[in-house]
């Protein structure tokens, strides 16, 4: 292989193909292209490969390391086993999208320049976007005009802070920072956003669940993992890391918990299981980044699981939430069984790969003499059992009958989650074949008499509080709001505010009354001050399309700020 060509490319190659084939050569490309490039990925030595001339910076499109191995190589494993779970259900947009999706995360893994970072992290964005609009519903379509609007604030936001940097150092090489300066700032924030760390968290929940059921497979894999994956190469043992992976870890179970569309709880649950990750990075030792990176990788296989279960629920039976369902046990027994394996890997129950890779986090916390963040991190554990490891399956599958009787996972998705089930139990059985794979070599035993009985011990517990809480544990029909209530109730009231203080100017209110709903009118409806529902909730933000020269209004007046700032 060429030192120039990024493993990504393969990836690029079979998206641009996936809409000019035709059946068995679209459904070819589709699984053997992740294929190819997994064996590309460690085709990738070590260090920097070559160099290319852009304008006067050195661009270094590949750098191998051990790290940016093993985040390519889970993201190539989980294109394979999307396209395997989505080939015969997915458009073919859809799926070119997600491969394109799959590219930008790939290439993320392997760039060794901040400015080939930002390509790819912007081919993510774009693409991301086209998956969740492949929802084909118009909730489908408002939640990707407002998943796209984030995307962006957060793209600009990292490209004024790698401006700064390149301005400021002469560099564009990734090196280890600490947020000290605006320029860093700048950069860690513009991660955190795709990371989803609040309070610009909303656009996870929001756009994830309306999606197709094959998308939010692939959306639930890339967007928050690269994320991590830049904050260990950029951030390692950066302490206010510390905070906010506790914050979103904490965030994520309380909101998961209030739930009742079933892909929402598992949308939620992917800012607290990214939370971990988080935390590690701020603890910044050797086993702290081997346990984010191992967490991620982990992560990444039961995440896709659970959205897997979720997916073939919603294409059997048409219905998305816990008051729907129940009782699916009993005609659905391989999806059943898949998502009940998910939930506890993502619960750390011993002999799954949950508790071979969370442990390695814990124990770094107390290893660095922070029993707050290892107890805080411990007790999160027991809230993930409550809401992913019994919540979820137990309202979807058992409680009351539903009456439904749906026919059990297509043949492809049924393949697809046995594989990433049998991935789930062996890691979790032999952590050796992950660890050898870290960052940093380790002598670290996952398995001790005391901390399985520790944890097995908080998860019992854990479980029974559930049952006793059982009754307020039901949801009902309506929407969890955290920051977006600004723009889902506090903007349609200071509108409607405006509009009544501008009465009494007669025909210069009426103007001024029009010209008011017109720019408002793009970001809200006055529909919006009302309790939320799931109907109404296509009205939200950015759910009329903007056109081309607002975005562009918002893009200047952003670096604008930025300029005025920097020079002040």
């Amino acid at each position: 292989m060429p030192d120039l060509i990024s493993p990504a490319l393969i990836m690029v190659v079979a998206a641009l193909a996936i809409g000019p084939a035709r059946g068995h050569l679209r459904n070819l490309i589709v699984l053997l292209a992740p294929l190819l490039t997994l064996w590309a990925v460690w085709q990738v030595p070590d260090g920097v490969q070559d160099t290319v001339r852009f304008l006067s910076y050195e661009i270094e499109p590949v750098e191998g390391s051990p790290l940016r191995r093993l985040f390519a190589t889970i993201f190539a494993l989980m294109a394979f086993v999307g396209g395997l779970y989505a080939f015969r259900l997915a458009k073919w947009y859809e799926l070119a999208a997600a491969y394109f999706y799959a590219a930008g995360a790939i290439g993320v893994s392997f760039a060794g320049d901040l400015i080939s970072l930002f390509v790819y992290w912007e081919l993510m964005a774009l693409f991301s976007t086209i998956v969740v609009w492949s929802g084909g519903t118009a909730a489908s379509r408002a939640a990707g005009i407002r998943y796209a609007i984030l995307h962006l604030l957060g793209g600009v936001v990292l490209k004024v802070g790698i401006e700064g940097v390149v301005v400021s150092t002469g560099s564009i090489q990734i090196t280890p920072m600490l947020a000290e300066d605006f320029n860093s700032w700048m950069i860690l924030c513009g991660i955190l956003i795709n990371a989803a760390a609040p309070p610009l968290s909303a656009w996870l929940a929001d756009a994830y669940p309306e999606s197709s059921p094959t998308g939010s497979v692939f959306l639930s894999a890339f967007t928050t993992k690269t994320a991590v994956l830049a904050l260990i190469l950029l951030f390692p043992g950066e302490k206010v890391l510390i905070g906010v992976g506790l914050f979103m870890v904490m965030y994520g179970i309380i909101y998961a918990l209030l739930e009742n569309d079933i892909r929402r709880i598992l949308a939620y649950s992917v800012v607290n299981q990214v939370g971990f990750m988080v935390c590690a990075v701020g603890i910044g030792t050797q086993l702290a980044i081997n346990g984010a990176a191992a967490h991620a990788f982990a992560h990444i296989i039961y995440k896709a699981l659970l959205f897997m279960s979720a997916g073939v629920v919603i294409y059997r039976t048409g219905k998305n939430r816990c008051t729907e369902l129940g009782g699916l046990f009993q005609t659905m027994p391989i999806t059943t069984i898949c998502c009940i394996i998910g939930a506890l890997s993502i619960s750390s129950f011993p002999l799954t790969s949950g508790f071979t890779t969370k442990s390695l986090i814990s124990q770094a916390a107390a290893n660095d003499g922070l029993m707050w963040v290892y107890m805080l991190l411990t007790a999160a554990s027991a809230g993930v059992f409550l809401h992913a490891g019994i919540k979820f399956p137990w309202f979807v599958f058992f409680q009351k009958d539903s009456g439904l009787r749906p026919k059990d996972a297509p043949w492809n998705m049924a393949l697809a989650m046995i594989l990433f089930s049998a991935l789930c139990l062996l890691l979790g059985i032999f952590p050796e074949w992950l660890y050898q794979f870290l960052p940093y070599s380790m002598d670290y035993q996952a398995y001790t008499p005391g901390k399985v009985v520790f944890y097995l011990q908080l998860l019992l517990f854990s479980g029974l509080a559930f049952f006793l809480l059982l009754p307020l544990m039901k949801r009902t029909e309506t929407i969890s709001l955290d920051v977006d209530w600004l723009w889902r109730v506090g903007i349609p009231r200071l509108n409607r505010y405006l509009a009544n203080a501008m009465v009494p100017l007669k025909d210069l209110g009426v103007r001024m009354n029009s010209a008011s709903r017109n720019l408002l009118g793009y970001m809200t409806s006055n529909y919006l001050g009302k309790p939320q529902t799931a109907d109404s909730e296509e009205r939200a933000l950015f759910a009329r399309s903007w056109p081309i020269g607002t975005t562009a209004l918002w893009i200047a007046i952003l670096l604008s700020a930025y300029v005025f700032i920097y020079y002040i």
